[in-house]
């Protein structure tokens, strides 16, 4: 019984012209048939491997996962820049101009959106799904290369999963790179997924899972990391880099932390909490704001003012403590014009705590707001006195000396 397929010594029952070069999609689907058929009892389903050698390889039929145990990796994320290359102009000099190593080139000439779509309805969810040591690459985005947009998805896990793992993988130049639904103890780790329109949208629900020590940055259009309805979710040694319109997105986001990222945008709302988030921690991260300093990404912003705030925190009980905010926007680069420029907006919510962060800027600041719904805040040596304002009566000050 073969457990062991590679993707370009397979061939496919009834069509053996196809080949993982001209639609590996079709190659791996079929891969997949044969598991079902050579694991039919439900006693014995160790599942497979389909390995994905270096080099080019053509996505033009979606690949549908429908069962459990399944690996697939290659030998090489191969990420580069696409961005780079496509605003540089003349590239007849470059040693190499697209992305390598086992490189999947998505098409989706079928007319679906998704290279990957994992699924399958009944119990019990689909298990141990690992996506490894290869790339996705969405080629170009329409109508222009820095719109972020194309309707292509990386992978999309569409109904509840349990243990999937995402490794050392590359996504360039998709709309959408990572989109996983229902998420119960996912690994989403060592990955490079920029140049993307969102980077990591964990959506529905989920919990105990880990966002950790990934290289990440999305397009103005997106998120670089999402998560709604999560409990437990770690955040943690990420470096990720602009232009996400926020780099973090709790929404309705409980029991979670966020640690030891370094978080570097160019548009306020660097970290943004939606609706109402519990009990959450944000600590010793750096978080750097300053302009977009590239000429074909300057007309794009996220449509956040300076008053947004590097962290938006909504919620209750959450503790923000030991982070480190750098602000470096030339005063007449402030929106708007005349403004102040808000650190950390409190802007709903009871008992939230904000303690011993580190606030540098080149302009005057407000380091802590606190919008006049909150209650009962304590602001611990955060800000000085004049960097605080509240428009609350129920607070805790002890500022900074």
């Amino acid at each position: 019984m073969p457990t062991v397929y590679d993707v370009t010594t397979w061939t496919v029952p009834g069509n053996p012209s196809v080949t993982a070069y001209t639609d590996i999609g079709v190659v791996i689907n079929s891969i997949i048939a044969d598991v079902k058929t050579q694991q039919p009892t439900q006693a014995s389903k160790p599942g497979a491997v389909i390995y994905i050698p270096p080099g080019d390889y053509s996505l033009k039929t979606r690949v549908v996962v429908d069962i459990s145990y399944l690996t697939i990796r290659g030998s090489g994320h191969g990420f580069t820049s696409s961005s780079i290359r496509y605003n540089a102009g003349n590239t007849s000099a470059w040693h190499e101009i697209w992305p390598g190593g086992s490189r999947v080139r998505v098409e989706n000439t079928d007319g679906q959106s998704e290279a990957f779509l994992v699924t399958r309805t009944g119990d019990p969810r689909l298990s141990s799904v690992v996506f490894s040591n290869f790339c996705l690459d969405g080629i170009g985005f329409t109508p222009h290369q820095n719109s972020y947009l194309n309707g292509k998805i990386g992978v999309r896990v569409g109904t509840a999963n349990d243990a999937f793992r995402i490794e050392g993988m590359g996504f360039v130049y998709l709309e959408r790179a990572l989109v996983v639904r229902d998420a119960d103890a996912l690994s989403v780790s060592g990955n490079f997924i920029a140049e993307c329109g969102s980077c990591v949208e964990l959506i529905g629900s989920g919990q105990a899972s880990k966002v950790t020590d990934n290289l990440i940055g999305a397009g103005y259009v997106g998120f670089s990391i999402l998560a709604e309805q999560h409990e437990g979710l770690l955040i943690s040694g990420n470096n990720i880099f602009p232009r996400g319109r926020s780099l973090v997105h709790f929404r309705n986001t409980n029991r979670s932390s966020i640690t030891a990222n370094r978080f570097h945008g160019f548009y306020p709302g660097l970290v943004d909490f939606e609706g109402v988030n519990r009990e959450n921690l944000i600590s010793g991260n750096i978080f750097r704001r300053e302009m977009e300093p590239w000429g074909p990404m300057q007309p794009y912003n996220n449509g956040k003012d300076d008053l947004y705030g590097l962290l938006h925190l909504r919620g209750d009980a959450n503790m923000v403590t030991s982070n480190l905010f750098a602000y470096n926007v030339a005063a007449g680069s402030v929106t708007p014009a005349g403004a102040t420029p808000t650190i950390v907006l409190v802007a709903s919510g009871a008992n939230n705590h904000v303690s011993n962060n580190s606030v540098s800027a080149n302009v005057a600041v407000k380091a802590v707001v606190l919008d006049g719904s909150t209650t009962g805040t304590k602001v611990l040596d955060s800000a000085t006195a004049a960097q605080f304002q509240s428009y609350s009566g129920s607070y805790t000050l002890r500022a900074t000396p």
